[in-house]
């Protein structure tokens, strides 16, 4: 009996977790923002985090997506940062380069290995973006290598 008892309040207790959490407007918009941070949609999942956390500030989900996701969305914006510049020092390296071309790839080289640095390694940041960062670093390192030898 004692058992039966027990089995009863627990799921009694659980459902009512269930329950909260499934008409919480708090937990409904953190669990969004969770699908969206796992399908690589990190602004949509800021967003939502950030809306959830306004909702709720004791909500620990909503905290923990929009960090994860400010954390990605810095090695997206660097990664949307270095393909824009990496085309302009092509169209650059298409013509003559000249002294001022060359100051300009140093230049941002420079500002794009700086901004590297500023990147926090986290765990929750998928591996192929730090990789992808990663490379575009490294490739700055070169031109820098390069812009600075003529």
């Amino acid at each position: 009996m004692k058992a039966k008892s027990f089995f009863l309040i627990a799921f009694l207790f659980i459902a009512s977790m269930f329950l909260y959490f499934a008409i919480n407007p708090s937990y409904q918009k953190s669990l969004e923002a969770k699908f969206y941070f796992e399908t690589g949609n990190y602004k949509d999942s800021y967003e939502l985090a950030k809306e959830a956390f306004e909702i709720d500030p004791y909500n620990k989900m909503a905290s923990t997506i929009m960090t994860q996701s400010q954390y990605a969305l810095r090695y997206v914006l660097y990664i949307e940062n270095a393909k824009r510049y990496i085309k302009e020092i092509e169209r650059f390296a298409n013509g003559d380069i000249d002294d001022t071309a060359r100051a300009k790839i140093r230049t941002i080289a420079s500002i794009m290995i700086e901004s590297y640095k500023k990147l926090a390694p986290s765990v929750v940041v998928e591996k192929r973006l730090i990789e992808e960062a990663k490379e575009y670093h490294e490739k700055f390192q070169k031109l820098l290598q390069k812009a600075r030898k003529y």
